[in-house]
């Protein structure tokens, strides 16, 4: 059986344009905001002071113009926010459906692998401490992180690592793990041949 790769990381299908822009247009929105804030203070002073009706309704249009503008831009980039937002679920629901389809397609040969370890584990007369130890270092783990999940301490953890290394005739971690992976990637280059 055929080991398949990991599937490429997910993509987007729908690029966007950059953020370039974006912050433009926050500037402008805050100028606006500002320009219809003065100018209505303008406006009550004016009032007060007794400017004409004519003076009273441009400063008015003024703010009127300013507070359209700056809930336009507020809008695009709120539509703009929104459309991105509901690429980047679609992306993730998608990304998360395909993770899905690989674990279940790969489900059978990692149950396979991890009996073989095992077995091997068995072979070699291993502890069970040894052999938490080693799947653990299989997986990537520093000493110091198995020790933490073990609550043990790193120095334990080390000569559990030691005795495994002893007992299966290796000399440390990259041989451990290259014992079970090398029969993995023979396999691939044995079905890819084929």
């Amino acid at each position: 059986m055929a080991v398949r790769p990991r599937a490429p990381r997910y993509e987007s299908k729908e690029p966007f344009e950059e953020e370039s822009g974006t912050k433009e247009r926050i500037v402008i929105i805050v100028a606006l905001v500002l320009v219809a804030a003065l100018t209505v203070a303008d406006l009550v002073e004016d009032r007060i002071e007794g400017a004409t009706l004519s003076h009273l309704v441009t400063e008015g249009v003024v703010v009127l113009a300013a507070t359209a503008g700056a809930l336009y831009l507020m809008r695009q980039l709120l539509k703009k926010s929104h459309a991105k937002n509901r690429v980047l679920f679609a992306d993730m629901v998608s990304a998360r459906e395909d993770a899905k389809k690989w674990r279940a397609e790969t489900a059978s040969l990692l149950t396979g692998l991890g009996q073989a370890i095992d077995v091997q584990f068995e072979e070699w007369r291993l502890t069970d401490a040894e052999k938490e130890v080693g799947l653990l270092l299989l997986k990537g783990l520093s000493h110091k992180e198995i020790a933490e999940i073990r609550s043990t301490s790193e120095k334990t953890v080390r000569q559990q690592a030691a005795s495994l290394y002893g007992k299966a005739a290796l000399e440390g971690r990259a041989q451990l793990s290259a014992f079970f992976l090398e029969d993995l990637l023979l396999g691939v280059k044995t079905d890819a041949a084929a």
